[in-house]
Order: structure tokens, then sequence, then C-alpha cells
């Protein structure tokens, strides 16, 4: 069986994943498991998001950054340079040749082409019980046959949130 790749993402009931080029909330707590989680392992993520994350190359993560232009230093500024491939192929192959697991960190589009392979996928989910505007969408990942491995519930001052682990 193949490895799972890790889709890692937060998101509002509506989908929403991100506005003007931000995560639309700040929850500590899943900031926290998102850098725990992620860190000591190849993530692959889109330009942009690269650019906005400035940890992305830092505590052991390989950030691999799909892109059709070179992306700027934002998120190995302190760590070690990006690899950058122009497809999801190159960028699984790429990933597979690194230590670690497989993380899947967006933005839109890098998801939506995730979810579509044929492939063993663990979603870690952190589902914000809020409807918020945006304009980057999470895909509707209810249409697949999930098995849910792991739920936790939480909530800080602003919002109410669930911790979801589920495979296919």
């Amino acid at each position: 069986m193949s490895k799972f790749l890790n889709v890692i993402v937060a998101c509002a009931e509506n989908r929403v994943i991100g506005r003007e080029g931000k995560i639309p909330w700040q929850i500590p707590e899943d900031r926290r498991f998102f850098d725990a989680t992620t860190a000591g392992h190849p993530c692959i993520l889109g330009r942009i998001c690269f650019e906005s994350w400035r940890g992305a190359a830092l505590e052991g993560r390989r950030p691999i950054v799909l892109a059709s232009r070179p992306p700027g230093r934002g998120g190995d500024a302190g760590g070690p340079p990006a690899i950058v491939v122009r497809t999801l192929t190159e960028a699984i192959a790429a990933a597979e040749s690194i230590p670690g697991e497989i993380h899947v960190c967006g933005g839109q589009r890098i998801y939506e082409e995730t979810l579509a392979l044929p492939r063993p996928i663990r979603l870690l989910l952190t589902l914000v019980h809020a409807t918020v505007p945006g304009d980057r969408f999470f895909p509707e990942w209810r249409r697949f046959a999930w098995r849910e491995t792991a739920r936790r519930e939480s909530a800080d001052a602003h919002y109410r949130y669930t911790f979801l682990t589920l495979e296919k």
C-alpha cells in the first residue's frame, strides 16, 4: 500500500481557508498543532503559501514549492532553500526522496489536485465552526468516503473548532 499523503488544513464550515492571502482567523492552538505536526517533514505548498509562511523551512521542514515562477524568500528565511517544482507529481516525487511523512499544506489548487489523486490520503482537518468571508476554499471533502480515526473538540475566546483525522 502507498504511503499516506497527509493533507493538513484549517477551514471554516463554508470551506473558506483564506482571504486576501491570509488565514482569516487566529487560532493559536491550531497553529501549534500545525507547526508540531509538520516539523521535521517535507511540506508541499504553493508559492503564495510559501511566501506568507515565514517558518516553512524551520524546525526541520523541507518545503517543496509548486510554482510557475521562482518564489520569494519568505518561507525559507533562516532555513534550507525550498525545492521548486512545476507539478504536483514532481512535488510528490521530491517529497518521497526525503525522510519523513509528506504533508500537503495548501493552497486551494494544490488541495484540489491532491484530493483527486487515487492514493491513500490522511486529512488532518481543523474544522472551524463558523461561516467566514473568504476568497480561497478547501475542496468539498465530504463527498469522499472517509474513515474517522480521531476527533477532538476545542474552543478559544473567538471560535469553536474540531480537530479531525480522516483517512481514505
